[in-house]
């Protein structure tokens, strides 16, 4: 057999465009939607971000790998341990692709090189191609499109992943509750980043996480969560149903990501495909209220359309500065609010983790008027 470190690959387009590369990782073919992140670090945690279920990852930063990848270590162990260092239990991407892949890694806090993590998960990758080139093909023509990973002479079907249930493959199955705070929060797992538990853990929250098929609405709660996730969110019919029956409630409401999309439906919005994703760590918006700017962790291909925006009931709460897209909505009178962004981050700046702050003062509260003129 040919030694794995010697084979040829290639990325395939579903218009017939071919990039020869070499391989690095696990020497198997793979197809999925071709997506790009900017972030210069972060790989580890993009890797492991249910997000990124059934998408070929393309970096833009010439060189990934320097640092190899932490070890998984936990935190929570009394309770139910939680990845330090990773954002899920596995690697979610279809596949890997960079310009160049660093070969002779060194951290202090590195447990194995990226290609062994790739290959002991079973995720090929590829390296040696112009990968800015790449995107720049991607957003002359609108956006991500579909691809494949091509080891050696072998050959598979294109697949797309906004036409299946992402979260039914990357949620829980079953109910789990996580440590013993004051306040109690509803967190329904769309496919949620480990940050997101920790950032709450970190505030004296008791987590009750659900799958994201669980019929919440009669839960008892003091906060519910909507998390990040994958797909299209047009597909999560019932959940959208339980958000209305939990709007008619006053308890508070913060939607993170798809959260953000899946609240905004469920308020009389509707949600579209963008031109150009936003992925990377470097995504500007500004709050609408108070005009300040953050920088914000982003990995999204769909928004809410801010000219179809609900009702006058809610109002827009932050704006991305690059393409005036919607980047979150807020709630007049209820404590109900939510961001397109990743306020988590991990990996990314912390800009925005004040979020998690007002969640909780909303909770302690349970008012949102005179809270809301300080945003």
């Amino acid at each position: 057999m040919k030694n794995i470190n010697e084979m040829k690959g290639s990325l395939i387009l579903e218009d017939g465009t071919k990039y020869d590369a070499i391989h690095f990782g696990y020497p198997k073919s793979s197809s999925g939607e071709v997506v790009f992140n900017t972030a210069m670090t972060g790989y580890t945690e993009s890797i492991t971000d249910p997000s990124y279920k059934g998408q070929i990852l393309i970096y833009t930063y010439p060189m990934i790998g320097n640092y190899g990848v932490p070890p998984n270590l936990f935190i929570n162990k009394k309770n139910i341990p939680i990845s330090k260092f990773y954002e899920s239990n596995q690697i979610h991407v279809s596949g890997l692709i960079v310009s160049y892949y660093s070969n002779a890694p060194y951290h202090w806090n590195m447990d194995q090189s990226l290609s062994n993590w790739l290959y002991n998960n079973e995720i090929p990758g590829l390296y040696n191609l112009d990968t800015r080139s790449i995107v720049k093909k991607l957003r002359k023509n609108g956006g991500p499109v579909l691809g494949k990973v091509l080891i050696e002479n072998d050959n598979i079907s294109f697949y797309d992943p906004n036409k299946d249930n992402l979260s039914d493959k990357v949620s829980i199955k079953k109910k789990l509750i996580y440590g013993k705070g004051k306040y109690k929060i509803l967190l329904v797992d769309f496919g949620l980043k480990n940050n997101i538990l920790r950032c709450l853990l970190r505030r004296n929250c008791t987590i009750v996480r659900v799958p994201w098929n669980y019929n919440f609405t009669n839960e008892k709660y003091d906060g519910l969560l909507l998390s990040n996730g994958p797909g299209n969110p047009s597909i999560y019919k019932k959940p959208i149903e339980y958000i209305r029956v939990a709007m008619k409630k006053n308890n508070p409401i913060f939607g993170i990501c798809l959260g953000n999309q899946l609240l905004g439906i469920a308020a009389g919005g509707s949600t579209y495909k963008l031109r150009h994703a936003h992925r990377g760590h470097n995504q500007p918006v500004v709050s609408i209220n108070t005009g300040k700017n953050f920088i914000t962790s982003q990995n999204h291909g769909y928004v809410l359309d801010s000219d179809n925006l609900l009702s006058k009931e809610w109002k827009i709460f932050f704006e991305n500065l690059n393409d005036g897209t919607c980047e979150g909505i807020i709630h007049n009178s209820k404590p109900f609010f939510s961001v397109q962004f990743h306020p988590e981050a991990s990996g990314g700046p912390t800009d925005t983790d004040f979020l998690f702050d007002l969640f909780i003062d909303l909770i302690k509260k349970h008012k949102t008027k005179e809270f809301y003129k300080n945003l």
